[in-house]
């Protein structure tokens, strides 16, 4: 078939096998061309390892420490009229790749949060690698049901406290307009705690560590975002910060229960980039399409794999990582420094829907959006008649 993007609101509906294995291959093409260090990983299992900083950890793992990985999403796969999803896709491209790279990589399509896939990973772990070194906990998800009571919780995107409006740019309707978000009501933020909080990370660690699957002087990361002023009332200020504020906790609760094996947890804040998530958050499209003008003007602009990269060779497998008052890991000072806040600022006040595009690299925005699904690189044929078809 001929695929061409269709695009919904905040999501694409399709994507491209070409096109997302063009972005792995670019990725892995970046990571062989850095230098690493001699200690890193060996035995690495990723949560939610199909897009974005999840991908590229897995990636930076098998191709740049020539790590065995094993991950964990939730994907949906093509059938002869349908495609499948992007993070079906980009498992399968990666797979190709470290096969034929001598890599061994295996991946488990399912409920990350269930106990029927931690009992998996646990049997394949067994079989193939004997102790995993790292875990990177990248999990994304809108809702979780609690594996032992059986309760789905929803996750909502709400400030805490008091109402808010702000600048938000509609990315169907090309349109600059406020908007007004109510307050989370308490049970609404116990539930996001629920979904996007630390429990889950923490089920993991000692299911694993149960097996006696953990090495020791294991390393095991969760991602957030912080973020600064214009984004802290529906970051960091609200139900996500509230969530990502219990990361905190369950990396502190991690460290204190696996001493005895010196495991080492810590909670990564990465920059805002354009992902399946952060394209669903009112403030973000706009907010990212300012930072990508600020940082690209300056020289200062990553992606997920230069982001992820840095994270493992200058953080994460450092013997004595920087880390800030709440012993997190820190990759989004280029964006978060007080000089680029600074013009991010003027240009927030600045901006109307009059000039949105002049202000902004909403371009840049657009494109990386559309790799997120396989379409927009320059070297894919997007009128070529293509196979959905695609397996791991």
């Amino acid at each position: 078939m001929v695929i061409q993007p269709k695009i919904r609101g905040f999501i694409c509906t399709n994507a491209h096998p070409v096109g997302c294995a063009t972005n792995v291959k670019k990725q892995i093409a970046y990571i062989s061309n850095q230098q690493q260090p001699d200690d890193g990983p060996k035995n690495v299992l990723v949560l939610g390892c199909s897009t974005g900083y999840g991908l590229a950890s897995r990636i930076t793992a098998a191709f740049g420490y020539g790590a065995k990985t094993l991950g964990v999403c939730f994907e949906k796969p093509p059938t002869e009229r349908k495609t499948g999803t992007a993070g079906w896709y980009n498992t399968a491209a990666f797979h190709q790749q470290a096969h034929d790279a001598g890599l061994y990589a295996k991946t488990i399509n399912g409920d990350a949060f269930s106990n029927e896939i931690k009992a998996e990973v646990i049997e394949a772990i067994k079989a193939d690698m004997g102790k995993v070194d790292l875990v990177v906990y990248s999990l994304a998800s809108p809702r979780r049901t609690d594996p032992n009571t059986g309760e789905t919780f929803k996750s909502v995107l709400k400030p805490v406290g008091q109402g808010y409006t702000t600048k938000t740019y509609d990315t169907d309707k090309d349109r600059v307009h406020e908007i007004e978000l109510e307050p989370a009501t308490q049970e609404e933020i116990d539930h996001t705690i629920k979904v996007m909080g630390g429990e889950d990370w923490e089920m993991w660690l000692d299911a694993l560590d149960e097996a006696d699957l953990l090495a020791d002087g294991c390393r095991t990361t969760a991602y957030t975002y912080i973020g600064k002023e214009l984004t802290w009332p529906i970051y960091g200020h609200a139900t996500i910060g509230k969530a990502k504020e219990d990361l905190d906790r369950a990396a502190s609760a991690i460290n204190a229960s696996k001493a005895d094996k010196q495991v080492k947890a810590y909670v990564s804040s990465l920059k805002a980039l354009v992902t399946q998530a952060s394209s669903a958050i009112p403030v973000m499209p706009l907010y990212i399409s300012l930072i990508y003008k600020v940082m690209k003007e300056e020289g200062t602009h990553e992606g997920c794999i230069e982001q992820i990269q840095g994270l493992f060779a200058e953080k994460l497998f450092a013997p004595n990582p920087q880390t800030d008052e709440a012993n997190r890991l820190r990759m989004d000072d280029k964006e978060t420094n007080e000089q680029t806040q600074a013009k991010i600022k003027a240009l927030w006040d600045q901006v109307t829907q009059e000039n949105f595009h002049q202000l902004s690299d909403y371009e840049g925005y657009h494109q990386e959006f559309l790799h997120l699904f396989g379409f927009g690189f320059d070297d894919v044929d997007y009128d070529a008649d293509v196979d959905p078809l695609a397996q791991w």
